[in-house]
């Protein structure tokens, strides 16, 4: 089990993206949340088996279609054993 925080820059707000990530989230069995920043990022803190993650990573770094991501910036974390994963306001 590892668990990631991670910050998404680009044009990610206002386009799905967080609900977006919560549907792939559910797809990956991924626990966590993921909520929009003021200064018009996206978070996240993912959680799950190493491949689950690495795949949520990978979806992250590209979002659904309307989004533009232009960067990503990773963090390792301790896990917390975070079933479900939530948008948060």
């Amino acid at each position: 089990m590892i668990r990631r925080h991670v910050v998404v820059r680009g044009m990610v707000q206002g386009v799905g993206f967080r609900y977006s990530a919560r549907l792939e989230a559910a797809r990956l069995g991924i626990g966590g949340w993921v909520r929009n920043s003021a200064d018009g990022t996206v978070e996240a803190e993912i959680e799950g088996d190493e491949a689950s993650v690495e795949a949520m990573l990978a979806w992250l770094a590209s979002g659904p279609p309307e989004s533009i991501v232009e960067g990503m910036d990773v963090a390792e974390r301790e896990p917390v054993g975070e079933g479900a994963f939530d948008v948060a306001d």
